[in-house]
């Protein structure tokens, strides 16, 4: 089942109407309130959400379901017309799982859900610790920890630190982490997707974040300084 949160009531059932003919589950509202009275009765494995919404603003609506343990897990699109990278890195911050800007392409946004509802569902059985210097993570419980600080990370943060972790000490493109972490091509320019995450998990990440390295003219490794 997804959610759409989106105001403009014919961008709502043009998405409604899309996702319904791509066999997804869907039920759509045009602000937070509809939302909320749902999500007391429905766990949705998706959400997507507008960020400039009447009565309360998309990412006041994110930071909600955050904090509530019942929502806290569940993936967040954003869909907004808002496109710098600032905008972008704000949403990541505030736990946004990907960010799609309008217009858009139905089929992209399509392939993005499904996507997600995929990777969510998939958590391998026999692997459910992974650990690099201080930072250990917990895949059952999606929790991330160094030391005894608790990192609260988006599931795509915590979907690339999982990658970095399985193959530490190896140079990623940002073409191999799109393929390998979102499983899907992106268009041209939506490589600086991975930056926002990168920096976004840098940050949350602290001083071990200086292990995430940027390799000039390539992409990104994780590793321990030289």
């Amino acid at each position: 089942m997804v959610f759409i949160v989106e105001d403009d009531s014919s961008i709502r059932e043009l998405v409604l109407y899309s996702l319904k003919n791509s066999d997804i589950a869907c039920i759509g509202f045009p602000d937070g309130n509809e939302l909320f009275d749902e999500l007391r009765h429905t766990k949705p494995d998706l959400i997507l959400l507008d960020i400039m919404l009447p009565k309360e603003d998309g990412l006041s609506i994110l930071k909600k379901i955050r904090e509530n343990t019942a929502t806290a897990e569940v993936p967040v699109i954003m869909l907004t017309a808002k496109t710098s990278e600032l905008d972008k890195v704000v949403g990541l911050d505030g736990g946004a799982d990907d960010y799609i800007t309008k217009p858009f392409s139905i089929m992209e946004l399509i392939a993005r859900v499904k996507r997600h509802i995929t990777r969510t569902k998939k958590i391998p059985i026999c692997e459910t610790t992974l650990s690099f210097e201080n930072i250990k993570v917990n895949i059952p419980r999606h929790s991330v920890n160094i030391g005894s600080r608790e990192i609260v990370l988006s599931l795509k943060e915590f979907d690339l630190l999982c990658f970095l972790i399985r193959n530490k000490n190896i140079v990623h493109s940002r073409e191999t982490l799109l393929t390998s972490v979102w499983g899907y091509d992106f268009s041209s320019g939506e490589t600086r997707t991975i930056d926002t995450h990168i920096m976004s998990l840098r940050n949350k990440l602290g001083k071990e974040g200086n292990f995430v390295q940027t390799i000039r003219g390539i992409g990104y490794k994780l590793g321990v300084p030289q």
